[in-house]
């Protein structure tokens, strides 16, 4: 028996291995801090040529990925009504395929940030998920971030409306993940939009580009593929000026954060602001 124990140890017995398919039910990947994600991707007013007009979200998609088997257990989504430039540009509308019946029948930004955050809270009863700012007890709690394309929406786009029409934003959108950021990190290449980013992967995008569910869709599943080739998700940008987060001390994470990449090795220069 001493000599089985130590061939053990030694990594000299090979453990029995899993019917298939155990094996298919638990992917590689890495062990994630958050139970969920929630993808967010705006559309927008905008113009083909140049000026100095503010931006309007126009579409408010968001979708919840659960991080334990990639699926998307939730979804929320609405048009909303650009109150400063209300009629379309023929530019925004072919780009986004976004026409001005579908804003007209949409709700203004701050009926859409209420029924966003009804939303939030039926995920909070439903699936006990916490968002990382929030006082809560780990024990009992699924951590959630919220995770985008870039810093676009949620440090310009959605900041700047609210400063603009002095609307009360929830606190808990002023951190996330920046996944372009996390990917150009860990594969350690830059990724040519979200399109490209799939594609250099073997993933086709599903779907219409610049329509703001299909994109948020999209970049779900990409994420979901970057964390079975073993990227930890951690949080990028902050906007709160006190560091730290009420629900773990794993995720007080600045830029300068350590990310391990695709190959098993430690670079790590801090994700850009």
């Amino acid at each position: 028996m001493a000599t089985k124990k130590l061939a053990k140890e030694l990594g000299l017995v090979r453990k029995r291995s899993r019917p298939a398919d155990e094996n298919l039910a638990k992917p590689t990947g890495s062990r994630q801090f958050f139970s969920y994600l929630i993808v967010i991707d705006f559309e927008s007013t905008c113009w083909r040529e140049k000026n100095n007009y503010g931006q309007e979200i126009i579409e408010f998609p968001a979708v919840l990925l659960n991080t334990s088997n990639g699926k998307i257990d939730s979804e929320f989504h609405t048009y909303v009504q650009p109150q400063e430039h209300p009629i379309l540009s023929e530019f925004c509308t072919e780009l986004t395929g976004i026409r001005q019946t579908q804003v007209e029948a949409g709700v203004p930004l701050q009926i859409c940030l209420s029924r966003f955050t009804r939303w939030l809270q039926t995920l909070r009863q439903e699936k006990s998920i916490a968002f990382i700012n929030e006082k809560t007890s780990a024990a009992t709690a699924h951590p959630c971030a919220f995770v985008t394309w870039s810093d676009w929406d949620l440090g310009v786009c959605l900041q700047y409306e609210c400063k603009r029409k002095q609307i009360c934003k929830p606190d808990i959108l002023n951190s996330w993940i920046d996944l372009r950021a996390t990917y150009r990190l860990f594969y350690n290449r830059k990724p040519k939009g979200l399109n490209g980013a799939l594609q250099d992967l073997g993933l086709e995008f599903s779907g219409r580009e610049h329509s703001g569910l299909d994109d948020a869709r999209n970049t779900a599943h990409l994420a979901w593929r970057m964390i079975t080739d073993g990227c930890l998700m951690k949080v990028t940008r902050s906007l709160n000026r006190v560091s730290g987060y009420d629900i773990s001390p794993v995720v007080a994470i600045h830029p300068s954060s350590i990310f391990r990449n695709h190959q098993g090795q430690t670079p790590c220069s801090s994700i850009p602001r």
